[in-house]
Parts: structure tokens; sequence; C-alpha cells
């Protein structure tokens, strides 16, 4: 489990397809302080450390998790959000994220507001009924909150200290992501299904 609350940005350094795509990932986390078989979210995308050096883990993925999420498009120097799992007694500054993504949400319009940018993103159809005004989404890991819904479009708004701190700084039209619906969402909507 994690909280959306990225506390790093690593950078993808080598990637080789062998069955499944593993991948190398700098980081400034202490690796000596992460265990091999280690949850890490990558881009809000829970993955396995199979390997560790100083200043680096690697991951394995499989061909599920590549055609199911943006990892299909990264590349040697992509920069990624990084989330270590929480810990008991960790605070819980997000929301509950399992690092299972969802489905790939596509950028669509962004523009200045004030310091911010707004972001208007299109959600998969089937995934667009759990997203709602005010409710929390994981995009690329990081825990935000929705500020608008038409449709299968919805808006965020990233303040300074979030384009800063991970890899929102960067965010283009057309921009796949990463997103993952708020789990009591998912659960309220099965609920109604039942009744």
């Amino acid at each position: 489990m994690f909280t959306g609350i990225v506390t790093d940005v690593g950078i993808v350094t080598e990637l080789h397809k062998e069955g499944d795509l593993r991948a190398r990932i700098a980081t400034s986390y202490d690796t000596s302080r992460i265990d091999v078989g280690a949850s890490i979210a990558s881009d809000g995308v829970c993955l396995t450390v199979v390997d560790l050096g100083p200043d680096w883990y690697e991951v394995q993925i499989s061909a599920e998790t590549v055609e199911k999420t943006n990892l299909s498009g990264w590349t040697k120097g992509k920069r990624v959000n990084l989330e270590r799992a929480l810990k008991v007694g960790d605070e819980l500054g997000g929301h509950i994220v399992s690092g299972h993504v969802d489905g790939v949400a596509e950028v669509v319009a962004l523009h200045e507001e004030g310091d911010s940018t707004r972001v208007t993103l299109r959600a998969p159809k089937a995934l667009a009924r759990f997203i709602a005004p005010k409710g929390s989404v994981a995009l690329n890991g990081t825990s935000l909150t929705v500020n608008e819904v038409d449709g299968c479009d919805f808006g965020i708004n990233f303040i300074p200290h979030t384009k800063e701190v991970t890899t929102w700084g960067d965010v283009a039209l057309g921009d796949k992501v990463n997103l993952e619906i708020d789990t009591l969402a998912r659960y309220v909507a099965r609920l109604a299904e039942m009744s």
C-alpha cells in the first residue's frame, strides 16, 4: 500500500527486454535500506525490486503491466515518480493507493492559473464513472484531488510544490498517464450494483 505522496523522482537508466521488461531506476533513496522483494511505486505502478546497487534498483515488469500502463513508453532518461511502500505508523498524507493501475488517461488540455497549472485529462469510459468532483485519484502515483468532471474528462490543479517535487512540472499535451481510481469509489459502485 502507498499514499500517493511522491518521495523521490528517479531516472530510468537501463531497459532490457528479456521475456519481461527489466528496468534500472536511479534513485536518491538509501538502497542499503531496501530489500530485494520490496515494493516501490514507480509512476504509480507497484513494482518488485529484483536487484540493487548503491544508487539504483531494478524491477522486472510483466508483459501485462507494460500493456495496461504507460510503462510501454519508458525510455532511458525518463523521470519517474517514486514512493516506497507504506509502513505501519507512517503519515497518511494522501489517500490509500494500491499501485494497481486501473487504466491510462490522456492529457487533453492544460493552462496556467496563477502559479498553478490546470490539467484536463480524459479517462477511459469504463473508469470515468468512478471519478467525482473533490474525490481522489492517483495519477502517475501522485495522490490528487479532482476539481471538476465533465463526462470522461476531469480537471486537476497542480500547485508549484507538486510540480517541483514530482514529474508533473514536465506535463505536456497528449501525455499518457497511469490512472488509479479511489478504492472507496470502486467499492461504493460495486455495492450500488448489487442492491
